[in-house]
């Protein structure tokens, strides 16, 4: 009997534990302000310039360096316009 009764309680606790969750929704997140000003409407992606700046001033530096960097300087340099472009594509979609 007592076995008997201490399954079922540990029944019910399991039951409730994994019940308890499903049926109490979880809190919804307040939707955030949209933006008024024009400077955020009009210059989108602060990320996404932020990185062709710093991709310019690398090459930039690449370009005037005097070293060859063990010969990773050139293909170090494409990869940089091949990301310059990249970027360019992605604000060129979002217009």
């Amino acid at each position: 009997m007592k076995r008997y009764l201490i399954s079922m309680v540990s029944i019910v606790a399991l039951v409730l534990a994994l019940a308890l969750p499903v049926s109490v929704p979880a809190a919804i997140p307040a939707p955030r302000p949209q933006s008024t000003t024009s400077a955020s409407a009009e210059r989108p992606h602060k990320e996404i310039r932020d990185a062709i700046s710093s991709l310019h001033a690398a090459r930039n530096y690449l370009q005037s360096a005097t070293q060859d960097f063990g010969g990773h300087r050139a293909v170090a340099l494409r990869a940089i316009d091949e990301s310059l472009h990249q970027l360019q594509l992605c604000q060129s979609y979002d217009q």
